[in-house]
């Protein structure tokens, strides 16, 4: 998330009441998680294990909860004892809830030749391109961004909150919902199906680019990049922060594990499950998915196995 302003450290500081360590005066650009964080934005860590990280990251200044750590040239902290809680008053602050007592908000801005159905729910600071057809009880929430000729399928939700906790086991609710303060942005020519699910990033863009086709029933988790001309068939889900390159295809209940990639032109076939990355070109099956020759050769063997324990049996 960018800030709508320029801010100062010291004023991020003052508001998540926290110690400054390094320069006050420098411009913070906005907050970011570390896997999308840019030069001049704000990341926060509350554990040992992810300091180093964040520390050597392109994140200019960091929400932390230990000021003795080696801190790098050119980067400030801000030392608070809950990080976390510093990130929620950040974002509460900038992007508050706002509840909306109109089905489409005033700010909307509407392409030409668009058309709008019946029961369309509509958020604040939402664009939406000429020629797009939003079919009726669609959803579609704050800070969208829609390009031209897209179609969105009845019941569809479009930028519902990421599925992203703070775990601790140390208080009484294990689970503690991360804002999210992202959004989601559909390029030209995507068609999306009924009942599709498609979650706004936690603080940087969910990004479904150029031409994807998705079928009914699709689940696009937060942060998640999905590129030019993909295909998805019914029931596919693919979790957080992904990256799908051009010309994938994913037919029907694929599942997708999070922060992997799957590479330019692959195809997975129906019911497989992709645990960890896929080179592009090839298609695969299976769970865990693997090149489809291999795996159809694989369970022919399999099929084999009670012929072959018999003929080993009468030896």
């Amino acid at each position: 998330m960018q800030f709508p302003k320029q801010i100062t450290l010291q004023q991020i500081a003052t508001l998540i009441d926290a110690e400054v360590i390094g320069d006050a005066n420098a411009v913070v650009a906005g907050i970011n998680e570390i896997h999308k964080v840019e030069k001049g934005d704000m990341v926060f860590v509350d554990h040992p294990k992810y300091y180093n990280v964040c520390l050597q990251s392109n994140a200019s200044h960091i929400i932390i909860n230990n000021k003795d750590v080696q801190v790098p040239e050119g980067k400030n902290l801000l030392y608070c004892e809950q990080p976390f809680e510093a990130y929620l008053t950040i974002v509460n602050h900038f992007r508050p809830f706002t509840s909306q007592t109109k089905s489409i908000n005033d700010d909307v801005e509407i392409g030409e030749g668009t058309i709008i159905m019946p029961n369309v729910f509509i958020g604040k600071n939402v664009k939406i391109g000429n020629n797009c057809i939003i079919h009726p009880n669609v959803a579609i929430m704050d800070y969208t961004e829609i390009g031209n000729n897209v179609v969105i399928q009845a019941g569809t939700v479009i930028g519902s909150d990421a599925f992203y906790y703070n775990t601790k086991k140390d208080r009484d609710v294990w689970y503690k919902k991360m804002q999210s303060c992202g959004n989601v942005v559909i390029k030209d020519f995507v068609e999306i199906g009924a009942g599709c699910t498609i979650d706004r990033g936690v603080t940087a863009s969910t990004i479904i680019s150029e031409g994807a086709k998705m079928d009914n029933m699709v689940h696009i988790g937060h942060d998640t990049f999905v590129g030019k001309n993909c295909l998805f068939a019914a029931q596919v889900g693919i979790a957080g922060a992904t990256v799908i390159e051009d010309g994938v295809t994913l037919w029907g209940q694929v599942g997708v594990s999070k922060t992997l990639t799957i590479g330019k032109n692959a195809v997975v076939l129906a019911q497989s499950g992709v645990p960890s990355s896929l080179k592009g070109g090839k298609t695969y099956f299976g769970y865990p998915a693997e090149e489809a020759s291999g795996k159809r050769r694989e369970l022919v063997w399999i099929k084999r196995i009670p012929e072959l324990w018999e003929k080993v049996m009468k030896k």
